[in-house]
């Protein structure tokens, strides 16, 4: 294919596929969690850190890596600490993120906004090999993270009380999640942009729930979705040089659509079916929402036979 032939484009496919899986499996702790939009606010942090790596001639994805983590475990010092005012305080983290950055790149000697712009909405021609040897290991990091400890995070995210009661660190899981999470933005910020990440961390998610109850087909079929679009959109973008954070961030919504659409007469048919067994006076199907569903089991042993 010509597309392989070029070094960049070879850096930038790998690194799409690499986002393509990190973010869904971050994400989905995050949907069941609530915190559907905690991306979108850490990535305005990591423009400070984009911003100073420019002011202090450092890599500015390690930098922007370093002042994600830091601003996401503040986020949650913040969620359990500031029970009355702690709207306005994200708020004021998250607009100072953006300003830190812009003030910071400007001040740098060699920055500018156009150095800016690309990591706020993707460059695939600016993915150079140290930037794809800093994904590669933060990428490591999410996937060891979101797969190693994926029973503790779901009990979590699911009940956080039930979770403590079984013995669960539920404050250094919450945070280590946190944490997780902001990795995965400084992942994404070269490919989708740090403006778009939030969207391909909920929404591919969003999309498998609408074809699985299951946490682990969920977890699938959303990374599924997830490297699917971020390879079609790097692609679209070489081919009709158009912007690779807007492409797949919009073909993540027509995924979304899409499965939408298919999901719809799969329930009416399991409505149907579960209309006919009250009828019949049979027991009727227990069913999990999507945002509950589980992998069939959990710290404190397994769901019933009739929720597997």
């Amino acid at each position: 294919m010509e597309i392989l032939d070029y070094a960049f484009m070879q850096r930038a496919l790998l690194a799409a596929v690499l986002v393509g899986i990190t973010a869904p499996a971050v994400g989905i702790y995050l949907v069941q969690r609530r915190q559907a939009l905690m991306g979108d606010g850490i990535g305005h942090v990591a423009m400070t850190g984009v911003g100073l790596g420019f002011l202090l001639n450092t890599s500015p994805v390690w930098m922007a890596t370093l002042v994600s983590v830091l601003g996401a475990v503040l986020m949650e010092l913040i969620r359990w600490y500031g029970k009355t005012r702690g709207d306005i305080a994200l708020a004021m983290l998250f607009y100072g993120g953006m300003a830190g950055g812009v003030m910071f790149i400007n001040l740098a000697p060699t920055g500018s906004n156009a150095n800016l712009t690309s990591y706020l909405f993707g460059s695939l021609s600016t993915v150079s090999q140290s930037d794809v040897t800093a994904i590669c290991l933060l990428a490591a990091f999410v996937v060891l993270v979101t797969l190693g400890l994926r029973r503790q995070l779901f009990a979590v995210s699911q009940d956080e009380e039930f979770a403590r009661v079984t013995g669960l660190p539920v404050r250094a899981l919450n945070l280590l999640t946190a944490i997780t999470a902001a990795v995965t933005v400084t992942v994404a910020m070269r490919v989708v942009g740090l403006l778009l990440v939030s969207a391909l961390m909920v929404v591919p998610v969003a999309a498998a729930q609408q074809l699985s109850r299951s946490f682990a087909a969920t977890f699938a079929i959303a990374v599924a979705i997830g490297v699917t679009v971020t390879i079609s959109g790097t692609v679209t973008s070489y081919y009709q040089d158009v912007p690779p954070g807007a492409t797949i961030v919009l073909l993540t919504i027509a995924a979304f659509i899409l499965t939408t659409a298919a999901a719809t007469p799969l329930a009416r048919r399991r409505a149907r079916a579960a209309a006919a067994a009250r009828a019949a006076g049979d027991p009727a199907e227990c069913v999990i929402p999507a945002s509950r569903a589980g992998e069939g089991e959990n710290l404190a042993g397994t769901f019933p036979s009739s929720a597997r």
